[in-house]
């Protein structure tokens, strides 16, 4: 299976119905601009599965590397979806390892991410590949 790193605006809106998919809060008009501002200033990558008869994404993951005090540099993964036809395929596993090589080729000793309290299969997975369950995380909306 080949994974691609997006670095254009055509690459962008091939991965749209499956960005959508998980992320509805994207408006249509500005989300090329959004990830190709993201990926300029913000270190972000978007790296993707196409289908087999390559007309569409059907997986990808969202990643960037940080520093932070606690951990020095590592690589944070933003997002991390599959289209829910093509689940069971390995494409989830498989761009995890994506980012593990991504940060080892770059030296960083950590990968993190966040993931909802219900998403069981993801947790399963991600406990199979080698994650803990480090911290909680806490936000907060502030009023405007």
């Amino acid at each position: 299976m080949e994974i691609i790193v997006a670095k254009n605006r055509e690459q962008i809106v091939f991965c749209k119905d499956v960005l959508f998919a998980f992320r509805s809060n994207l408006e249509e008009a500005t989300y090329v601009d959004l990830i190709m501002n993201m990926i300029a200033n913000e270190s972000f990558q978007l790296a993707y599965i196409a289908s087999d008869d390559k007309t569409k994404a059907v997986a990808f993951v969202g990643y960037r590397i940080m520093h932070m005090l606690r951990t020095s540099w590592q690589v944070y993964i933003d997002d991390l979806y599959t289209d829910p036809g093509n689940r069971g395929k390995g494409y989830a596993g498989a761009l995890l390892d994506f980012v593990d090589n991504f940060a080892k080729n770059r030296k960083i000793d950590f990968v993190h991410l966040d993931s909802g309290y219900m998403l069981n299969d993801a947790h399963r997975l991600y406990l199979n590949k080698g994650f803990v369950l480090a911290c909680n995380h806490f936000a907060k909306n502030l009023p405007a």
